[in-house]
């Protein structure tokens, strides 16, 4: 039995996320159908977090257990005839048994895309959030050096109603299973910047985990300082108050990618 790991990029646009639905598309069924194809076991690939609908990935890490022996080099090429053109296998190799892409992750990387310009073309629509207007960018930079090191990011993380209160499932950065209340909110940021690169605005964010919606949560929040309803230094207050209801809303998924996954 072979542990396999693949490294992937997707175009979340058209699926409901990583993790399989019922009545959806995903990138996780979508990936196992396309390996049940082509060596006839039936697996559920593992990934490294569960990216939500809409959102984008460069390289998603994700692994899954095989009796077949067919080379890895071809199992890339295999895969990539079978896959949707949305969803390509970058690389693959075999790992040993007991690694998970989840829980041996280090740290990862994510990036969020802002469209600055009055009209935004077509074939940037899927995956930048459209966002002409005024912004302060310097105080927007204060704000987010200030989210690294390691805090609380109750504040940030999303409110889901479908569980019990005080505990959200983690999204990533977690072990399976786990549920985060109280300090298992608690993260390593140790990279929070913007940037501007010609028509866009980026932000990109290296952390040892995050929970569901944080990225694009704090993202909002520096929005209103960019926008001055706030005050970096206010970023503060909210990370400490661990009241969800004082950041900024969550902005749309089409902007945020996966970048990078270390271990």
């Amino acid at each position: 039995m072979r542990n396999v790991k693949l490294v992937m990029a997707y175009d979340g646009t058209d699926f409901c996320g990583w993790q399989t639905q019922p009545d959806a598309p995903s990138i996780q069924g979508t990936l196992a159908t396309a390996i049940g194809r082509i060596t006839g076991e039936k697996v559920l690939p593992q990934g490294s977090g569960r990216t939500d609908a809409g959102v984008h990935a460069l390289a998603q890490v994700a692994t899954f257990r095989s009796e077949s022996r067919i080379p890895v080099a071809n199992l890339v090429i295999a895969l990539n005839d079978i896959l949707p053109g949305s969803i390509r296998v970058l690389e693959a190799c075999e790992v040993a048994a007991d690694f998970h892409p989840r829980t041996a992750a280090k740290s990862k990387t994510y990036r969020y895309r802002l469209y600055r310009p009055a009209i935004c073309p077509p074939f940037f629509a899927r995956y930048v959030w459209h966002h002409p207007y005024p912004l302060h960018f310097e105080t927007m930079q204060e704000a987010a050096a200030r989210i690294e090191g390691e805090h609380d990011f109750t504040s940030f993380a999303a409110v889901d109603p479908e569980k019990p209160r005080g505990r959200r499932e983690v999204e990533a950065g977690g072990k399976p299973g786990e549920y985060s209340s109280g300090t298992s909110n608690v993260r390593t940021i140790f990279s929070s910047i913007w940037r501007q690169e010609g028509d866009e605005l980026m932000y990109e964010v290296r952390g040892s985990g995050f929970l569901h919606h944080m990225v694009r949560n704090l993202v909002g929040t520096f929005l209103l300082v960019g926008k001055g309803t706030i005050h970096p230094e206010d970023v503060i207050a909210i990370l400490r108050a661990r009241n969800r209801s004082l950041a900024g809303a969550t902005v749309p998924a089409r902007g945020l990618y996966l970048v990078n996954v270390e271990y």
